[in-house]
């Protein structure tokens, strides 16, 4: 509520928390002698460049404001005066004043310290900060290319294979990648803040389709909610007895590794099955901030698989991508899906050729072990679904049986005939 020009504020906000603190850490005017009090909490492990960093860019802060995810977010980077401030002038390609209805700029802090770890060429900058190729928009590019929109019965859900929903909680990340396949609905006024009742509405079409076995919260980033939030979806899905699986997509442990939280995993932990989906794009976003975050969800028995969309000049390599499964299935993350870069507007200088994947999976088939081997995968566009492509391994099949093709291009052929007496 507004008095004259000053802002009363709440005396308790119900999104505030530090990470792993023993108690929850408490806002407001008459709670900052409480909250200095507390003890410190278990550090969150810090690459040993983070202090610097912080002295450097965030004077004033400590490492419990570092810990602290709600202080991140509120202290992300979004303006590239601010991102020159941090980084000095070595971006001539940024953006510096994005279109109206534009995919916005976002990085926390933590992100930024990251990337300062590394020479201004490396290619994670190219993830996150917007660059002038993607206000031109290239033939086949859509907003919606995948055509979600098309697919949903009611606000926030997506049903478009038989036995599983996509549920978009939320239009809000705690970074925007530059090419992603909700451009159109993330960080929309009237997308982005979603209301309870605006859920309880898709929660009543899952309630009311008991074919449907597996729900993936999806958004924008479900971790960005409040622990409060984050609960009463997960009970009320998990209270539908023909929900098997619940699913949630999100690239929090990337991008805000101190949201997970102790106390996240054990409120996430009740509601069991929950499996998640993290998006990942190179090995060097496996910080120790990363791993201690996916060891927490794993130690928490939440299954955890990767997804990873085929970047130009990011990833698009056998060897960046054998690395960083190798890298993610130590912190028992399982590398799951390599996705065709979505055509979205503004993508081209993202996008490689199909072949590129495919050259990919045959590079890493048979030189790793197999949990090392992702799906390749297109979304197809106009709403088909994900197909998967694979090297060709079936040469031909005739009287002698099938003549099959190794990861090394030798020929063997497994008999097909059966003895029709047997």
């Amino acid at each position: 509520m507004k008095t004259g020009n000053s802002v009363n504020t709440p005396l308790v906000s119900e999104e505030a928390s530090t990470a792993d603190s023993p108690v929850p850490i408490l806002r407001g005017r008459i709670f900052t002698l409480f909250n200095n009090s507390l003890p410190t909490s278990p550090n969150f492990p810090l690459d040993q460049t983070v202090n610097l960093f912080i002295q450097k860019n965030y004077p004033g802060a400590t490492q419990r404001d570092w810990n602290n995810w709600n202080w991140q977010v509120k202290n992300s980077i979004h303006t590239a005066e601010r991102l020159k401030e941090i980084f000095g002038e070595s971006y001539e390609n940024v953006i510096s004043t994005l279109p109206e209805n534009h995919l916005p700029f976002r990085i926390t802090p933590y992100f930024a310290s990251l990337l300062s770890r590394f020479a201004p060429d490396h290619p994670l900058f190219r993830t996150m900060i917007p660059a002038k190729e993607e206000l031109t928009t290239g033939s086949g590019e859509k907003n919606d290319p995948l055509n979600e929109e098309l697919d949903s019965p009611v606000p926030h859900i997506v049903h478009r294979y038989p036995d599983r929903v996509l549920f978009t909680v939320t239009g809000f990340c705690a970074a925007y990648c530059r090419y992603c396949t909700r451009s159109h609905m993330v960080a929309k006024e009237n997308k982005c803040h979603v209301s309870s009742k605006s859920w309880d509405l898709a929660i009543d079409y899952i309630k009311r389709h008991d074919k449907i076995r597996d729900v993936l919260i999806s958004g924008g980033d479900p971790l960005t909610l409040s622990d409060v939030r984050l609960e009463y979806l997960l009970s009320q899905l998990r209270a539908i007895p023909h929900v098997e699986i619940i699913r949630i997509g999100t690239k929090i442990p990337v991008v805000l590794p101190m949201r997970i939280t102790t106390a996240l995993v054990r409120m996430i932990k009740k509601y069991h099955p929950v499996m998640m989906s993290l998006h990942f794009s190179h090995f060097d976003e496996l910080s120790v901030e990363t791993k201690e975050a996916c060891n927490r969800l794993a130690d928490g028995g939440i299954p955890l698989g990767s997804q990873c969309v085929l970047l130009r000049g990011i990833n698009d390599s056998v060897e960046t991508f054998k690395k960083l499964n190798h890298e993610l299935l130590k912190v028992r993350v399982r590398p799951y899906y390599i996705y065709q870069c979505d055509p979205i507007p503004g993508s081209a200088h993202f996008r490689t050729e199909v072949k590129k994947g495919i050259e990919i999976i045959k590079g890493l088939r048979g030189y790793t072990s197999g949990y090392a081997v992702p799906h390749f995968v297109i979304d197809a566009p106009g709403g088909g679904g994900k197909i998967p492509l694979l090297p060709e391994s079936v040469k031909c099949i005739d009287d002698y049986g099938i003549t099959l093709i190794n990861y090394e291009g030798k020929e063997y052929i497994y008999p097909e005939k059966i003895n029709p007496e047997l």
